[in-house]
């Protein structure tokens, strides 16, 4: 058996290799002539030539330029075949408590338009994401792109979503988005504001997300990549063997309500939660109880980046809070990477964050741990989101179905 899918994914039996799969071989690189093709798959010439020329009516492959001579005796250079990121487009969204950021994305990445503002979630499901539709639409005619060249739709929400049924499942900080419909009226309200078909959303957590994005773009070869989010709440997102890890029901990596010991009320009903006294918005509500204004993490970020010392310093206390936890989390999961990300990943949070983590964690799990902060920064959760979309509608298994319904 011939394994030619991504880390993860189960290749097909030699001979039995469809469109799809030659798809997957050439965005992957992994086989990118069509001579390496039949050697990966073990089809023929003829059968090979059949399945890319679906793919090229499609729009999806096209020819770059050959590649050096395999014989010594000489010949024609072989033609490379590229994935065609041009023939559609990505619309990808990542909603915060208060704020919102929006983007069209390429195929393969590339940001070709963004937008940020407020929108508040406790305005509820309808009305936030009936904006989007709105923000969607105007950001297709600043990309230059007509509504019917996308192909999907990614958010990225701050609660724990259910992978099959793409709703949240009962959000903490998410009031009247519990067991929503969000795939069916973000899709209704692009549709109402541009006029475009309907086309597929996938909804994942936002920590899930900015990890996917974060370790796609920054650190492919790490098997086990952890990032933390520490804005309003607090969560994390794992990425394992290039796949996000979300559990039985999408409630990995939800460490901010692990009990700490504290007596904090926090916003999940319950006493004692890591988010209560240690996320964004535990901080901005001591910083208020002094007497410094600040109603949620993004005001707390930006008293970080004024140098205000009490929110260093508490900011310093709250790392040492998470660190302590995190111990436990890189003890069990031995990631190479643990990036923090939010609204607190500034120096004073870190420092807090490595001083009780290097303490409380043995060093046989942090010796050959790095602790970094993010490198998309406010786009990690866009990124991520997109590729989520292209790597659904663009799995080997979808291809095929898609490919028929397009008449190829």
């Amino acid at each position: 058996m011939t394994g030619i899918g991504r880390p993860g994914r189960t290749g097909r039996a030699s001979g039995q290799a469809s469109a799809g799969d030659l798809l997957e071989l050439v965005r992957s690189g992994r086989a990118t002539t069509r001579g390496a093709l039949q050697q990966a798959t073990g089809l023929s010439r003829a059968t090979v030539g059949q399945r890319l020329d679906r793919l090229f009516r499609a729009g999806w492959l096209r020819e770059g330029a050959g590649g050096p001579v395999g014989s010594p005796l000489g010949g024609r250079p072989s033609i490379k075949l590229e994935f065609d990121d041009a023939h559609a487009v990505v619309l990808s969204a990542d909603l915060d408590t208060r704020h919102a950021r929006a983007a069209v994305l390429s195929l393969t990445g590339e940001l070709l338009a963004e937008h940020g503002g407020t929108l508040v979630i406790e305005d509820g499901p309808d009305a936030v994401l009936g904006e989007l539709g709105g923000w969607f639409a105007e950001l297709l005619e600043k990309a230059g792109h007509g509504p019917d060249e996308v192909c999907g739709i990614g958010l990225a929400v701050p609660g724990p979503v259910d992978r099959e049924s793409g709703k949240v499942v009962q959000p903490p900080i998410m009031p009247g988005w519990d067991g929503y419909d969000i795939r069916g009226r973000l899709s209704r309200a692009f549709t109402e504001r541009s006029g475009a078909p309907a086309v597929p959303v996938l909804v994942d957590n936002d920590a899930n997300l900015m990890a996917y994005g974060e370790q796609r773009t920054g650190y492919l070869d790490c098997s086990a990549f952890v990032l933390v989010k520490v804005s309003t709440g607090i969560g994390a997102g794992v990425v394992v063997d290039g796949s996000v890890f979300r559990g039985i029901d999408g409630g990995a990596g939800d460490i901010g309500h692990i009990r700490v010991g504290a007596e904090a009320l926090c916003r999940c009903g319950s006493y004692g939660c890591l988010a209560a006294v240690a996320s964004g918005g535990a901080v901005a509500r001591k910083l208020a109880e002094a007497g410094i204004p600040a109603a949620s993490g993004s005001d707390v970020r930006d008293l970080l980046a004024a140098g205000h010392p009490e929110a260093a310093a508490l900011a310093r206390e709250a790392g040492r809070q998470v660190g302590d936890v995190l111990a436990t989390v890189v003890t069990l999961l031995n990631p190479g990477v643990l990036m923090i990300a939010g609204d607190l990943a500034g120096t004073p949070f870190l420092t807090g964050v490595r001083e009780l983590l290097y303490q409380r964690a043995l060093p046989r799990s942090t010796a050959h741990l790095d602790v970094v902060t993010s490198r998309l920064g406010e786009r990690a959760g866009l990124v991520g989101a997109g590729a989520m979309v292209v790597e659904h509608l663009y799995a080997p298994e979808r291809v095929e179905e898609r490919l028929l319904a397009l008449g190829v």
